[in-house]
């Protein structure tokens, strides 16, 4: 018989003390995919006393040489609930279906509730997902990069904007920072006070290299706020590009995500610590 790779540390220890490191390693082995091809893994996480499902992308075994690279992805409104999964029928998560043999980064797909966005308490639930995922699948703190589309382009400002020295690159998606022409609330709060919350956000990002996307024919979020953030992080000095998908309307994220550039971009960044 063939023993799992992840279960042959338990011959080194003495019988009486097997059955304990067998249940530890037992909990591990469904950590550890080593296929071919990058897989999607099912995780739960306790977070503010509740708990909230979560999906990991984890690379193929051949692209996982020491730490790995680290995406956080933010989903947007439509793909908000808690069954765990629906975060990755939008966005991020088909292109890495269509690409799971050559995508080389762990990516993290938090799954916020319904009417929530990313803020407060769902954002650390967010952090928290994205320390596990780090800790659990060796990927590198330095290399760690944060991208959602629309209300987690709003997300991904948000959270750059909490924890600053987190992310070594930002890539928001028809996001914005002040309320667009929607119904239900969606601006980020951590800069929401400021007299020019354009200017306070690029003010708090500015050494962030960050490349913002959005759809010229827009009409949920207007391309005016990644316009609006683009100018404000030039000003600011930010090293920071702006690409406007001329013909794209609210879905820019299946073009952005489709990008080789986007990616060879990413993976040149790198936090100091």
């Amino acid at each position: 018989m063939r023993i799992p790779r992840c279960l042959s540390p338990l011959f080194r220890f003495p019988p009486r003390l097997s059955i304990l490191v067998l249940i530890s390693l037992l909990a591990g082995c469904q950590s550890m995919p080593d296929t071919s091809s990058g897989t999607f893994v099912s995780r739960q996480i306790e977070s503010g006393g509740k708990s909230y499902r979560y999906q990991v992308f984890v690379p193929a075994a051949a692209l996982r040489h020491g730490r790995t690279p680290v995406v956080l992805f933010l989903h947007g409104s439509g793909e908000r609930g808690s069954d765990g999964a629906l975060q990755t029928q939008a966005g991020l998560g088909p292109y890495l279906r269509s690409h799971a043999d050559s995508f080389p980064a762990i990516v993290v797909f938090p799954q916020s509730p319904l009417e929530r966005s990313w803020d407060g308490d769902i954002a650390q639930m967010a952090f928290d997902t994205l320390d596990a995922a780090t800790g659990e699948f060796n990927g590198d703190p330095q290399r760690t990069y944060l991208t959602g589309m629309s209300r987690g382009g709003y997300g991904t400002w948000q959270m750059a904007l909490m924890q600053p020295r987190r992310f070594a690159a930002l890539a928001p998606v028809c996001g914005g920072i002040t309320q667009p022409n929607v119904d239900t609330p969606l601006v980020v709060d951590a800069v929401a006070a400021s007299p020019d919350p354009f200017a306070a956000a690029a003010a708090g990002l500015k050494h962030i290299p960050t490349w913002i996307f959005h759809g010229g024919k827009d009409d949920v979020v207007p391309p005016q706020q990644s316009q609006r953030m683009y100018a404000a992080m030039q000003a600011a000095g930010a090293d920071v590009h702006y690409t406007e998908w001329p013909q794209a309307n609210h879905n820019s994220w299946d073009l952005t995500y489709a990008d080789p550039q986007l990616w060879q971009w990413m993976w040149q960044q790198q936090r100091q610590p």
